[in-house]
């Protein structure tokens, strides 16, 4: 399941994810909410936090992570993840700079300096 996080600026997409994530959940959460974001930002931000009950992602919605990723590439300025989970965490310091942007993982006990650094000017 991605769910929108509140109280974050609106060139943030914040959102969380837990169980297990499938591409309806990327129809109607996380695509609309990069869609809505992107209208108004040139350059947007995402805090990314998957939760420690995570159990996987369907192999629709990678596809739908890949489209959204790829969709916009140059629009990514700068990509907070937050986890404890392994093997995201290799995948992000192994592939993170391929993405435009500054991208960092954080575990979850370090979420408020994650939040600290994707709203620093």
């Amino acid at each position: 399941m991605i769910e929108k996080l509140p109280d974050f600026p609106d060139n943030i997409i914040a959102v969380t994810c837990s169980g297990r994530v499938t591409a309806h959940d990327y129809e109607t959460v996380l695509i609309p909410h990069v869609d809505e974001v992107l209208k108004q930002h040139e350059k947007v931000r995402l805090y990314y936090q998957i939760s420690s009950d995570f159990l996987g992602v369907d192999p629709a919605a990678v596809w739908d992570d890949m489209k959204v990723g790829m969709g916009h590439f140059r629009h990514w300025d700068r990509i907070a993840v937050v986890t404890d989970v392994g093997w995201i965490t290799m995948a992000m310091r192994s592939f993170g700079f391929l993405i435009p942007g500054a991208v960092r993982v954080f575990p979850l006990s370090e979420a408020a300096q994650a939040r600290q650094w994707i709203l620093a000017e």
